[in-house]
């Protein structure tokens, strides 16, 4: 199906992240767009209000009857849809074109040079790190997000004369295979997914098979030290990136009174004194991967500069929701015991002498799972845990596998409680707080204004 020719988008899902970068990018382009997602959120609410129309119960007969013609109707499908949903079975019945959303991004993005971002964790960021550097300077680019950008509000950034769409490529469901990079970071390949891909094994083949698909005359740039063997074309030139070393590195860094400084330094380049917008440590190195990406591009030294410095994140992703003398309150989407591991790590190098207490929620039964005696294990880091219940997303309950695993594997020496997400705000009341972090990627964050209050009330500010 041509989708310039198609009238109407249907969006199974259409809360998603990914999925709703698209919803925006057909609402640009002036077609009718619908869908349905299994609750509201403040994501649908901005996709009503800029003109989709998205209902939350699974009702054949809420589908609008312009989405009901097969001729003209595409639909698009998130993998997090169980294939017993009842819309979903609809459209399969009556022979309607489905896609998922990787397929529709790659469709809309191969006709550009496009700047993916794969990795196990580090991807969001990133990506939207290099969306900026590029939007904030004279070569502008289109970019697909996976998360919010706290510089332009939103998920999708159109350019009319740019050449370049920045990607995050997610390895969920094998869906970047689907792209076609003319440059790509990765930043990470820690196994994930275990639920998709069954082994470790099979993570890195998919990875191995990502690199194959990046253009020729292009750029892959990974991060020094990750186990990859890269399939690329002969003409896909290579390089490394780390906070220390690699082509492309950081040297002179500067941490002190909440502020990170650092020169970049490349095989041809070398800015010095690059203030970080969002100063914290891993972003030393996400923040080298951007600027290697567009040193490459042709980005000005100055440009890049400033682009750093103007930077201001991406909801969920190290978001200081207060940063005061007396509290320090922040969430973080980390999810996987690495990402746990650099966001604990990162907050105590800018806070060494006061005290970390975190919130987790696990995300996945097949996750927790898998991983729950390194979720101790990073979660150890702090000084004190508090865990809630797992967030199952697309998955049923696996008989044992709770949050009490993790709870039992953390460190005897680190202050832990268990309780239901519901109790949490009653047992915030009686915890001594310095600097407090929620960590997962599930519902936590609805409760985040709630503590926000609280915290305020509490320390009077």
């Amino acid at each position: 199906m041509n989708l310039e020719e198609v009238k109407s988008i249907y969006f199974i899902g259409a809360g998603g992240i990914g999925m709703s970068a698209l919803v925006r990018y057909f609402l640009s382009k002036g077609k009718i767009v619908a869908g349905y997602d299994r609750v509201a959120t403040e994501l649908t609410d901005a996709l009503v209000a800029e003109g989709a129309e998205i209902h939350y119960e699974d009702n054949v007969n809420a589908i609008p009857l312009a989405c009901k013609d097969k001729t003209s109707t595409l639909v698009v499908l998130t993998p997090a849809i169980p294939h017993d949903h009842s819309e979903l079975c609809f459209f399969q019945q009556q022979g309607f074109e489905i896609q998922k959303r990787a397929q529709v991004l790659g469709t809309i993005t191969n006709h550009s040079k496009g700047l993916c971002v794969a990795g196990t964790h580090g991807k969001t960021t990133t990506s939207t790190m290099i969306a900026h550097l590029f939007d904030q300077s004279h070569i502008g680019c289109n970019a697909f997000l996976g998360g919010i950008s706290k510089n332009s509000g939103t998920n999708l950034l159109l350019s009319e004369t740019s050449p370049f769409t920045v990607i995050e490529a997610d390895e969920f469901d094998r869906s970047f295979h689907w792209l076609s990079p003319y440059m790509s970071v990765i930043t990470s390949t820690d196994p994930d997914h275990l639920d998709i891909y069954g082994t470790a094994e099979a993570y890195m083949e998919s990875f191995e098979h990502y690199t194959s698909l990046i253009q020729p005359g292009g750029v892959l740039l990974m991060r020094k030290g990750i186990t990859l063997r890269p399939k690329t074309n002969a003409e896909v030139k290579t390089y490394t990136y780390s906070r220390n070393e690699g082509d492309f590195h950081a040297e002179n860094i500067r941490i002190g009174n909440g502020e990170i400084v650092i020169d970049f330094v490349g095989p041809d380049v070398r800015i010095n004194d690059i203030q970080l917008g969002v100063p914290i440590s891993i972003n030393i190195e996400n923040g080298v991967a951007s600027m290697a990406i567009a040193h490459l591009n042709g980005m000005a030294d100055a440009e890049i500069k400033q682009g750093m410095e103007s930077f201001r994140g991406v909801d969920r992703r190290f978001d200081f929701k207060l940063k005061t003398d007396k509290i320090v309150f922040l969430s973080d989407y980390a999810h996987h015991p690495c990402e746990i591991k650099q966001s604990i790590s990162s907050i105590r190098e800018l806070y060494p002498n006061k005290k970390i207490s975190v919130i987790f929620q696990p995300h996945l039964y097949t996750r927790t799972r898998d991983f729950y005696k390194e979720f101790a294990q990073s979660l150890s880091l702090a000084d004190e845990v508090m865990l809630v219940e797992i967030y199952p997303a697309r998955e049923l309950p696996i008989e044992g596998i709770t949050s009490q695993l993790i709870f039992d594997n953390i460190d005897a020496t680190v202050e832990k409680s268990l309780f239901q997400k519901d109790d949490l705000l009653n047992e915030l009341e009686n915890k001594q707080i310095e600097v407090l972090m929620v960590l997962g990627a599930g519902d936590i964050d609805r409760l985040i204004p709630a503590i926000t209050s609280e915290l305020k009330r509490r320390y009077d500010l």
